[in-house]
């Protein structure tokens, strides 16, 4: 049996080790992006216009639906609530502003890390496993440029707009909760719900929405880089990726959202 001390250092330096990689990961995205363009011929405009359509078209009937529903439920919990303080009409601000703040962006965030982000992985790691990788290399093309760019611009473009649809979505979802379960008239639920949200719930959402992009992003392109061990490793690492995702969607959205209440934005 392996000593306690051993496995927590063992694992530490892994952490460590995978972070260093990460962040070196990040500056040669950020490098191609910027500085990339403007060298060699080759353009990469319809890789990354692909990649858009999958990371967002193709999401938008599944990020619709789970943020409907969450707006529904949020409604109906919220009304039973403030009923007993005869104040249910105030669920639509309720719905509102939880929804462009919080649970927009996060449950968009989740669900395109599950999709999308296990999806990156399981290709870049059947690339890697199959040499593929190895194969650009020798034609003198990156693989940061021509894999993780465009994928890193996609999700970083189209997680916010996706944001915007899963917000109203989920307005939506509370809107017929309010107007054809709690009777309230229809007019009057509009203008509560858009009275209490300011423009600053809506740029926390985008912001936050951004960031998880650029996590999901990095994590199943490095997960798909480092894949090992034919087709059973692609399946590890896709695993690890989605896994390693929500935590640090969740914990990014800790972090920001701790913030902006600090800071009192």
């Amino acid at each position: 049996m392996n000593n306690p001390v051993t496995c927590l250092g063992r694992y530490t330096q892994e952490i460590c080790l995978s972070i260093w990689n990460i962040s070196a990961l990040f500056f040669q995205t950020l490098y191609w992006m910027l500085i990339g363009p403007f060298r060699g011929k080759v353009s990469r405009r319809g890789s990354i216009f692909e990649q858009m359509v999958f990371v967002g078209v193709k999401s938008l009937v599944i990020i619709f639906f789970v943020n409907f529903f969450i707006g529904i439920v949020l409604a109906m919990q919220s009304a039973y609530q403030l009923s007993q303080l005869g104040a249910e009409v105030y669920a639509a601000a309720l719905v509102s502003v939880s929804m462009c703040r919080e649970l927009g962006p996060v449950m968009t965030g989740l669900v395109i890390a599950g999709r999308v982000g296990a999806a990156i992985t399981a290709e870049i790691g059947t690339m890697k496993v199959g040499e593929q990788l190895e194969a650009l290399q020798a034609m003198a093309l990156n693989p940061v440029r021509f894999l993780v760019v465009p994928r890193f611009l996609a999700l970083l473009i189209m997680l916010p707009l996706l944001t915007v649809v899963a917000d109203a979505s989920g307005i939506f979802g509370g809107y017929l909760v309010g107007t054809m379960s709690l009777k309230i008239n229809s007019a009057l639920y509009l203008d509560i719900s858009f009275m209490f949200l300011e423009f600053k719930d809506i740029f926390v959402g985008l912001f936050k929405s951004t960031i998880f992009g650029m996590i999901i992003a990095l994590i199943a392109c490095h997960q798909g880089l480092t894949t090992s061990g034919g087709a059973a490793g692609v399946g590890k690492s896709t695993t690890k990726s989605v896994v390693i995702s929500f935590i640090l969607v969740i914990l990014a959205d800790v972090i920001i959202t701790g913030i902006f209440y600090f800071a009192k934005v």
